[in-house]
């Protein structure tokens, strides 16, 4: 499908270039044109299948949720205000114990959907029943990364290797790369065993990292070191990889992230409402660091807005560091964006330029919100909301438009469903 949007403003997230009125064709999957108005000549060279107006709204590349847990729609308010070791154990662990391959299928669908209202086209998922997670975001066009979640209580080491060389090149939507859960979580052989996996096929590692105070002492109890320090001794990060939440990284952890080249994953509104503590992002961007910002999953944080991520992200950054200025809005920007797209392996569809993948989301900017344009890359992040998003389009298809999905199923039906299934795993 050919697909020209004109009289946009287009924020490319290129470095060093600023938000310009133009145009932006689309053919199949991917971007032919970025840059300026084309003569009328040129413009009626091609058959276009559609011509969309922007008004003067923002096109800019998708969002990329860079660390969540898609099927835990499920858990969305039924254990709140709890510390996490309690919620995990006594509420998300035996309702998880009872989900079914079909339920992680219809509790995905369900994600999606609230994804696309946020301008998020791409997800790193980590959880149950990866097959199904795949089939859901190829089911509904949502552009999806996995990684394991491998822990002392299963999948066994081979099924992750079988995942890995299965979940890779199937469809142009759906990735997976090396993981585990977290340090505590697994054995010091099965951690092994994983690094080893790594070094077979020369692949980045990404795990649950320094969430809370106690998971950081208690690695020390057992180990000597900090979760950062151990794992590196093991060569887990040989090839890189990445870390989520990274709130209680020492000096030397930071300094293990920037020579194994791995990516910080903050979850600001996980760890606010779990109390797990404020990560020190201005420290990561000051030691040259990559950032991403993933939403983590619907149960612990609520829910998956990026718009309230990237404001608790310099929010909560300038607090921790006592100082107004730290965190500029434009770098969460690129967290939110080129940041994920790094963490993720998308460098596809990480900045709106000629061949890259069509992943674009168009703001509106023609509520109060947005008013006035005094500086619209900033006002994306501190006065945005998902309410501003007016279309999101992914692999070259839009997905949602105007408040409307394009996903092939009826909402309503899904929302019966997943009803259903709670209803089941609750009795």
């Amino acid at each position: 499908m050919n697909l020209r949007f004109y009289n946009a403003r287009v924020l490319t997230m290129e470095e060093n270039k600023d938000i310009f009125l133009g145009e932006v064709w689309v053919q199949n999957e991917r971007i032919t044109y970025v840059g300026a108005a084309k003569e009328v000549s040129d413009i009626k060279k091609v058959a276009w299948d559609r011509e969309v107006d922007a008004k003067g709204n923002v096109l800019m590349p998708g969002f990329k949720n860079a660390h969540t847990h898609s099927g835990m729609t499920a858990l969305r308010s039924f254990a709140d205000d709890l510390p996490l070791s309690e919620w995990l154990e006594k509420q998300v662990f035996p309702i998880e114990a009872k989900m079914s391959d079909e339920d992680v299928y219809e509790l995905t669908r369900l994600a999606v959907m609230e994804y696309l209202t946020s301008g998020i086209t791409a997800i790193f998922d980590m959880y149950l029943s990866p097959d199904m997670i795949a089939k859901a975001c190829e089911d509904t066009g949502m552009r999806v990364v996995q990684t394991s979640g491998i822990n002392k209580f299963g999948p066994t080491l081979a099924v992750l290797e079988e995942r890995y060389l299965k979940l890779n090149g199937t469809s142009p939507l759906t990735s997976f790369r090396l993981g585990f859960h977290a340090e505590y979580t697994c054995s010091k052989e099965l951690l092994e065993q994983v690094s080893a996996l790594a070094h077979k096929y020369k692949a980045p590692i990404f795990t649950h990292n320094s969430e809370t105070r106690e998971e950081v002492a208690g690695c020390i109890e057992r180990y000597g070191m900090t979760p950062t320090a151990f794992l590196d001794s093991l060569g887990m990060f040989e090839y890189g990889g990445g870390g989520y939440h990274c709130v209680y990284l020492t000096d030397d952890d930071i300094a293990i992230f920037k020579k194994r080249n791995m990516t910080v994953v903050t979850n600001p509104g996980s760890n606010t409402k779990l109390a797990s503590g404020v990560a020190p992002i201005q420290k990561f961007l000051d030691a040259g660091l990559n950032i991403a910002i993933g939403t983590d999953g619907p149960a612990s944080n609520n829910c998956l807005d990026m718009f309230r991520e990237m404001f608790l992200v310099t929010g909560l950054a300038k607090l921790e560091a006592k100082d107004a200025s730290a965190v500029d809005a434009i770098q969460v920007l690129k967290m939110a964006t080129t940041g994920g797209a790094v963490a993720m392996g998308l460098t596809e569809c990480d900045v709106l330029a000629e061949g890259k993948l069509a992943d674009i989301i168009m703001i509106d900017l023609h509520q109060p919100n947005m008013q006035p344009l005094n500086n619209i890359a900033k006002n994306i992040v501190y006065s945005g909301s998902k309410q501003n998003i007016k279309m999101t389009m992914i692999h070259g298809k839009v997905l949602y438009e105007n408040y409307e999905y394009h996903i092939g199923v009826n909402p309503e039906e899904i929302y019966q469903k997943v009803n259903e299934i709670i209803k089941r795993l609750k009795g």
